[in-house]
């Protein structure tokens, strides 16, 4: 890195060539690779600042005969052979080991950069949104517990400015790591916000060998009913068809149908609960609710005093590498607070870890 610990640590960035201003000025044609919710909001920013890219590019299997914001669909090996060097500006996320193999190959052959857009939200993570936020983003790097989470905070950080992928490709750690840093024991009462069908359930049970009690939230009505059938033989579990929030009360729930849906104004109704209304006792909480986080850890400020063991996803918008840290300092000065990036494209898969 190219920063010193102490200064203003990530001011170097604002003189950096952003992964907007690589594409811009590319001298290869520009190629989108990906058509998702993740390609909308690239192209959205690119509408912003005058980026007209030439083609629009899918893998092989999913190119099909179709067309996306007004382009043709081209599959990937098809636009290889027609042009022979390009510059990809990539909107897809995945954990695949192969996805992410052939996206390593695909940068040997051609530049392959992943602008930053959230999850979540339609803030931007570019160089103005890191001067706006700069003090806030130097005082979580000084908060983080040890040398592993800084670097990695800050890859992240350098990663959403330059769209640079070798930036999180060289700062991931296997999960086991994670739950050894936390010592998880056999005995935890758990809550598990965003259960989706069970499986964070299996990986606690797997990396913990066993639990004391589960209390499990999931909101999609689908993925809830799945989740009870995958834990109709587990004891002492406690299963909620309700979504964790700041309040409590109703509101409303959609999106993707299942793992990717969240809290929004249009869908179905959802309860909503407070972590301190469940009176649970706990010693271990994850949470992956799809950008409700920060939210979540406003309903959860009592809970928090007694510092059971978290496990909180923080990539689903702009701010939340930052802001989450920040947060549970603010309620908590007693936590040792990690951060880890898990085999993912994308910032994907980054955790607070805190005990």
């Amino acid at each position: 890195m190219n920063f010193k610990v102490g200064e203003n640590v990530f001011s170097y960035l604002l003189k950096s060539q952003s992964s907007w201003d690589k594409i811009k000025n590319s001298q290869f044609p520009v190629a989108v690779y990906g058509t998702g919710n993740g390609a909308d909001k690239v192209f959205a920013e690119f509408d912003r600042l005058s980026i007209t890219p030439r083609y629009v590019a899918a893998s092989d299997s999913f190119a099909r005969e179709r067309t996306f914001r007004g382009y043709k669909v081209i599959p990937l090996s098809v636009l290889e052979r027609q042009e022979p060097r390009l510059t990809f500006a990539l909107c897809f996320a995945s954990s695949r080991g192969e996805v992410i193999e052939n996206i390593k190959r695909l940068s040997e052959r051609h530049n392959v950069i992943m602008p930053s857009v959230p999850v979540y939200g339609n803030e931007i993570f570019n160089k103005e949104y890191l001067s706006e936020h700069l003090s806030e983003i130097n005082r979580a790097y000084e908060s983080l517990a040890d040398k592993k989470s800084k670097e990695v905070f800050a890859n992240i950080i350098e990663f959403q400015i330059t769209g640079d992928l070798n930036l999180m490709f060289s700062c991931e750690t296997d999960k086991s790591e994670s739950f050894s840093l936390l010592g998880i024991t056999d005995g935890e009462n758990c809550l598990d916000l965003g259960a989706y069908r069970g499986d964070t359930v299996d990986e606690l049970i797997n990396f913990a060998g066993g639990y004391g009690k589960i209390t499990a939230l999931e909101p999609d009505i689908r993925s809830f009913k799945k989740l009870c059938t995958h834990c109709e033989n587990l004891r002492n579990t406690t299963l909620l068809n309700a979504a964790a929030s700041d309040l409590p009360g109703v509101r409303t729930f959609g999106g993707n149908k299942g793992r990717g849906s969240g809290l929004n104004n249009t869908g179905t109704k959802i309860t909503t609960v407070t972590v301190d209304s469940l009176n649970g006792d706990f010693t271990y909480i994850k949470a992956d609710i799809e950008g409700e986080e920060m939210k979540m850890l406003s309903g959860a400020v009592n809970t928090l005093k007694s510092r059971p063991k978290l496990n909180i996803a923080a990539y689903h918008r702009s701010g939340d590498i930052f802001e989450l840290v920040n947060r549970i300092a603010e309620i908590n000065p007693e936590y040792k607070i990690y951060l880890r990036h898990h085999r993912h494209i994308s910032l994907w898969d980054t955790n607070l870890y805190c005990k």
